[in-house]
């Protein structure tokens, strides 16, 4: 569960109606929105925008608490972007339908893509979750393709 991890309170404080599971969800997504804009090695002003939109768009989620998930993010960024990531996609595995994951994937795919390019590191660990949640590599590829020309590989050297 992620009741141990850093963002399950905050999660829980800023959505005192839900459901654990959904609290559980929406922990797992801030959780994987961390992951994959530190995987690069870089948390810059563009991807914590990103990250404040995404957050701002959960049904449910009072603003007060996207300020407390974004100071966790700050925090404890190292940490979810290494051990918590297996039990963030171990959670949308277990609770969250196909639909909701590809959203999801989507979603980090926006944030990926935030900087205006797409790291090769970005584009592992994105294909990582992707496998983690149960989800094929086409499920990648046809969502990562309204972000072919922003991919680091493709990109001519500067």
């Amino acid at each position: 569960m992620l009741h141990d991890t850093q963002l399950f309170g905050p999660v829980r404080a800023a959505m005192p109606s839900a459901d654990d599971d959904t609290v559980r969800i929406v922990a797992a997504i801030a959780g994987l929105l961390g992951a994959v804009a530190y995987a690069d090695g870089v948390y810059d002003r563009t991807e914590v925008a990103q990250i404040r939109q995404e957050l701002e768009r959960v049904q449910g989620l009072e603003t007060y608490g996207i300020g407390a998930i974004m100071q966790v993010l700050a925090t404890h960024l190292v940490e979810l972007a290494t051990i918590d990531v297996t039990r963030a996609t171990r959670v949308l595995r277990e609770l969250a339908d196909n639909d909701l994951k590809r959203e999801v994937l989507q979603v980090l795919l926006r944030l990926a893509a935030a900087d205006g390019v797409i790291a090769t590191r970005e584009v592992m660990v994105l294909r990582q979750i992707t496998s983690a949640l149960g989800l094929s590599q086409s499920d990648y590829n046809r969502l990562q393709a309204e972000h072919r020309d922003l991919l680091e590989i493709l990109k001519p050297p500067s």
